[in-house]
């Protein structure tokens, strides 16, 4: 009686001070008697919260070193406890008939309180409980607990009296191995799934279900309104209180010249204004479409029709710098350009003050003023390396829920500095290299260009830089030109957009100590489908899916142990702007159904969920009715040659299908040397012609240039009169190779 009492007064103090929310109570009941109640560890505060928040009397599975601390004998006599030595396998077996018993019993799987926010470590032993006793297993996520005091992440984040405190109960689940795993693979395949179900939980506890103006006040309230975030080369810190301010100033001045869901171009590059262009124009309820301004005025136009652009914004500095004036002029003839510089001088001291005051209150109206989370929140387009570009719409609840699913997987603190050079226009830029760090409390720095190869290692090093984006292209750039101490706080280098080489990896890893974290995705997926992670990592592969993401593998004739990639989830675009439907939006689908991204990529999936990315489709040969991967030519290549850069393609060929060919930078390459480099590869898988160049086409983004590569193999081969190849030729008009026996 006197428990219960205690339990009430205590839950109406937690409940009073810390706002405590609880959701999903109907799935305790659902969970059964056998339970394993699985929870994140926040703080000193969550076995207190979950002992007077829980219906019942809960056995807790307590560490016997922790449990002989003095500060926690008060609470050990009012609740069961299960005190486990980790060094002692009995423990877990003693655990697991506890369980056979019909109880409810706590575990935090982490085995200890959080040091970075995130999820730490999660113990494979737990998962093996949850196997040996067939308890089912109730997640729990308590989110609020550590921005207290009684948490371990003093110094990392801004910590407050009395924060609010959520606790989410999620549907029960059952955890079964594979019958014929056994020993120390049952045990390591069940700390996996746990592993998936925390991360999962992690997830879809979070919130992405609102605008990314909204999450920036979100943010605001958790970090504070002083705490630096942004930066560029004018080197002016804002702070959540400045840029919010700049939002709305700029906001309120835009919302004058455009209409509420029109697509209104961005032709500018990575800075601070650029940041507070884009979230301006999402604040308003307009869709920033950003101009890949690299790819000239001809592609910015056709962009600028694909979405119906009407008004572009840019500044009379970045185009006079950038030596932009001949694309500026051929804009301007088919749309509106609105330059910054003449919006500031509309905005009065009056709007200044009003935009002020409008940030300072802003948490207060803002929600009053519903956004749909799944409207347009930015326009990309696709980088052509494959054809015709297209536009890519985003929604906001797409971006937040990619933000969400990475932050699931990796730890980001306040304590982080993001070094973004890629553009913004690419999707690797906007969503990971700037909205991540806004939205995350990290502090980002802004640099115009990835090319200065020289420069931006010593900028991380200057920075003191901890997480960096990148492609192969780049990061084996900057690998080769940086002092080895350049990258000595770089705690995450994340690569993606293109194959990372083996020799990229190990430079690396050899001159800065830094393992690089290899992803996949698409603008389409907005962009991360998976990624690697300092806790789930496996080399030569692109990671593992993002949480709440289902695939299928499409089989594909004449290739074995894997198929093409099609994949659905929140992250998923709203769809396509397309060259013949402009301004017409075409939701993705694919043979699976609506709602489907077909990749056009041919991966395997292992056993462990990782991926192995074989080739795109279009990047594949059928070569006498074979399937011949264009990508594993340039990795042969890549390991003959690794100071080399290559690219394959293929031609028509009119008696074995194609004929594939490679170009490279390798002055002595040759198709000899390329087989003796290569034992135990087929001919059949090698190319048939080496063609040697003195560069490779190549895309802003760092991507290989492949239409431009096919053209490049055809005029070099007639430009040097060899259109001879072997036994056959390559016919001038048609552009097909025939064999003279024909």
């Amino acid at each position: 009686m006197l428990k219960k009492v205690l339990r009430k007064v205590v839950g109406a103090i937690l409940t009073l001070v810390y706002r405590i929310e609880i959701t999903g109570t109907e799935n305790y009941a659902k969970a059964g008697k056998r339970v394993l109640i699985i929870a994140n560890h926040t703080s000193f505060l969550d076995p207190l919260l979950l002992w007077v928040f829980l219906p019942d009397d809960i056995t807790f599975a307590i560490n016997t070193h922790i449990s002989q601390r003095w500060w926690l004998q008060p609470f050990l006599g009012l609740s069961q406890i299960f005190p486990m030595n980790p060094t002692h396998p009995m423990s877990l077996k003693d655990l697991i008939h506890h369980l056979r018993n019909d109880t409810r019993t706590v575990i935090f799987p982490e085995g200890r309180i959080t040091l970075t926010g995130g999820l730490m470590k999660v113990y494979d032993g737990t998962g093996m409980v949850a196997d040996k006793s067939q308890a089912t297993m109730l997640p729990i996520r308590i989110s609020g607990g550590q921005y207290t005091h009684f948490s371990r992440l003093h110094n990392v984040v801004r910590l407050r009296l009395f924060p609010k405190i959520t606790i989410h109960i999620l549907p029960p689940t059952q955890l079964s191995a594979p019958e014929h795993l056994r020993g120390k693979a049952r045990r390591k395949f069940s700390g996996h799934m746990l592993a998936d179900i925390m991360t999962e939980m992690m997830f879809t506890t979070s919130v992405f279900r609102q605008t990314i103006f909204q999450s920036l006040l979100d943010a605001r309230v958790v970090h504070g309104g002083k705490h630096e975030l942004a930066e560029d080369l004018e080197r002016k810190p804002l702070t959540y209180d400045t840029l919010i301010t700049r939002t709305i100033a700029l906001g309120n001045a835009l919302a004058k010249l455009t209409e509420e869901g029109d697509n209104v171009g961005v032709f500018l590059p990575n800075s601070t204004k650029t940041l507070v262009t884009i979230l301006a124009l999402q604040a308003q309820g307009r869709v920033p479409a950003m101009l890949n301004y690299s790819t000239g005025s001809a592609a910015m136009l056709s962009a600028c029709r694909i979405a119906e652009v009407k008004t572009v914004l840019t500044s009379r500095q970045f185009i006079e710098k950038g030596k932009f004036s001949d694309e500026a002029a051929v804009l301007s003839k088919q749309v509106q350009l609105v330059y910054l510089e003449d919006i500031a001088q509309t905005i009065t001291s009056q709007d200044k003050l009003k935009a002020w005051r409008q940030s300072k209150t802003a948490d207060c109206w803002y929600p009053k003023t519903p956004r749909n989370p799944d409207s347009p929140a930015v326009v990309l387009f696709t980088s052509g390396s494959e054809g015709t570009p297209k536009g890519v719409v985003l929604s906001h609840a797409n971006l937040l829920a990619n933000l969400k699913q990475l932050e699931a997987r990796i730890s980001f603190t306040p304590q982080d500095v993001v070094l973004n050079f890629l553009p913004m226009f690419h999707s690797f830029g906007f969503t990971v290299g700037s909205m991540l760090p806004i939205l995350s409390g990290m502090r980002v720095f802004f640099y115009p260009t990835p090319l200065h190869y020289s420069v931006i290692p010593e900028m991380a090093y200057e920075l003191k830089g901890t997480i960096m984006f990148g492609t192969n292209t780049f990061l084996a750039a900057y690998a080769k030109k940086a002092h080895p101490y350049d990258f000595f706080n770089m705690r995450y280098v994340v690569a993606g957009a293109e194959k990372l080489q083996e020799s990229t990896r190990e430079t690396w890893m050899d001159k800065f100590g830094v393992r690089i974290l290899e992803g996949y995705g698409a603008t389409e997926t907005t962009p991360i489908t998976s990624v690697n992670t300092p806790m789930y990592y496996k080399a030569g592969t692109v990671g593992r899916f993002m949480p709440s993401m289902e695939y299928e593998l499409e089989p594909i004739p004449g290739i074995q142990d894997a198929g093409q990639l099609h994949v659905k989830g929140p992250n998923i675009m709203l769809g396509y702007l397309l060259n013949d439907k402009p301004g017409k939006l075409v939701p993705p689908e694919s043979i699976y159904g609506k709602g489907w991204y077909n990749t056009g990529d041919i991966v395997h999936v292992d056993e462990e969920g990782y991926i192995n990315i074989r080739g795109r489709s279009k990047r594949f040969a059928k070569v006498s009715g074979e399937m011949v991967s264009l990508t594993a030519v340039e990795q042969l290549a890549t390991k003959a040659w690794p100071s080399a850069l290559h690219a394959a393609t293929s031609i028509p060929d009119a008696r074995k299908g194609e004929l594939v060919v490679l170009l490279t930078t390798q002055k002595d390459a040759t198709t000899q040397f390329l087989a003796a480099a290569s034992p135990g590869v087929a001919a059949i898988s090698l190319p048939k012609k080496i063609l040697v160049v003195d560069s490779i086409p190549m895309l802003a983004t760092g991507k290989i240039n492949y239409p431009a590569v096919t053209e490049l193999v055809i005029d070099k081969i007639f430009e040097s009169n060899d259109s001879e190849l072997e036994d056959g030729k390559l016919d001038k008009e048609s552009g097909i190779y025939e064999d003279e026996d024909d």
